[in-house]
C-alpha cells in the first residue's frame, strides 16, 4: 500500500492558500482509485480543517510539523508531543530577550486549543494575533489567562530577521528543541520562527503512520525545510518549482509550481489518472 503525503502551504495549496478546482478534482480521482493520501503540515488542525473538508482526507493527519496526529474517525489525537517546563522557559527567555512577543499554542482538556501571548508590542503583532484568531478559529488570549492544565505544543514569534536569527541560535543550544524559520508573509522586513520539541517532526509522524496503517511505500511532497525529515524516509519525494534550494536538492525530482497545479499534474501522470 502506498501513502501520498502532502505539505499544504506552498505545495498542495495555491497562492490564495486554497485547493484549486483542478487539484480538487485530482484528489477525487485519487480517492476513486483507492490511493491513500493525507497531510503533514505546520498548520494547526483548526487552521487546516476548513481547507481539507470535503476533499477525502479521511486518514490520520499530521499537524504542527509532527507535534500532533489527528484521527478524523475517532475525532481525537492519537499522538502528541509537548514542551517541558524547562524547554518552555528556555524558549520564552530567548524570545523575550529580543523584545519579540511569543505566541504560545496550547492543547487543553477536552481537545480545546488556544493561543496565548505576552503584551503585544506593535501593530504587526496585533494584526498577527487577530489573524490567528480568524484563521485558526481559536481563542487568542493574554498569557495571564493560560490555565495550569494547558499543555504547550509550540511557541511562535514574528520579528526583525536579525532578532529571529538570534532566537534560532539560542534555541539551538537546547538539544530537545527544534526551530523552523523563514521570510514572513506579513512583510519583507519580517521573519517568523516556530519552535517545538525535537522528537516531533513530519518524518517521525509519517513513520508512526506507516506502522499504524501498514504502509509499504511513502510518496511525499513539500517545499520547505520542515519537510526534509519526511523526505529522508520517503521512497519518493518531490519538490515544487517554488521550493527552497535545499528541498529541491533532497527531492527525487522537481515538479511544477504550487500555484500552477504542479502537484496535481504530477499525480495524474504518476498514477495514470484520467486527464493526465
Amino acid at each position: 500500500m502506498e501513502l501520498v503525503v502532502f505539505d499544504l502551504d506552498g505545495t498542495l495549496l495555491d497562492k490564495r492558500s486554497q485547493i484549486s478546482p483542478y487539484t480538487r478534482e485530482t484528489l477525487q480521482l485519487l480517492a476513486e482509485q483507492g490511493i491513500a493520501y493525507t497531510v503533514a503540515t505546520g498548520r494547526t488542525l483548526h487552521a487546516a480543517r476548513d481547507i481539507l473538508d470535503g476533499h477525502g482526507f479521511s486518514l490520520p493527519q499530521i499537524y504542527k510539523n509532527g507535534v500532533m496526529i489527528w484521527c478524523p474517525k475517532t475525532i481525537d489525537y492519537s499522538f502528541t508531543s509537548f514542551l517541558t517546563q524547562s524547554e518552555i522557559q528556555h524558549v520564552l527567555e530567548a524570545v523575550l530577550a529580543q523584545e519579540v512577543t511569543p505566541f504560545i499554542f496550547t492543547l487543553e482538556p477536552g481537545n480545546r486549543h488556544a493561543v496565548y501571548h505576552t503584551p503585544l508590542r506593535n501593530d504587526t503583532e496585533r494584526r498577527l494575533a487577530a489573524d490567528f484568531a480568524k484563521r485558526s478559529e481559536v481563542a487568542v488570549l493574554p498569557v495571564e489567562q493560560m490555565p495550569a492544565t494547558a499543555d504547550i505544543t509550540n511557541i511562535s514569534a514574528l520579528g526583525a530577521p536579525q532578532a529571529i536569527r538570534t532566537i534560532a541560535t539560542l534555541v539551538d543550544s537546547e538539544e530537545n528543541l527544534v526551530a523552523y524559520s523563514g521570510d514572513a508573509l506579513e512583510g519583507p522586513t519580517l521573519s517568523w520562527i516556530d519552535i517545538h520539541h525535537s522528537e516531533a517532526s513530519k518524518g517521525s509522524a509519517v513513520t508512526l503512520l506507516k506502522a499504524e496503517l501498514g504502509i509499504d511505500k511513502v510518496v511525499c511532497f513539500g517545499d520547505s525545510d520542515n519537510d526534509l525529515s519526511m523526505f529522508a524516509l520517503a521512497d519518493e519525494c518531490y519538490a515544487p518549482e517554488n521550493a527552497k534550494v535545499e528541498v529541491k536538492t533532497a527531492a527525487s525530482a522537481i515538479i511544477g509550481h504550487h500555484d500552477e497545479d504542479g502537484i496535481a499534474h504530477f499525480l495524474r501522470e504518476r498514477f495514470e489518472l484520467p486527464g493526465a
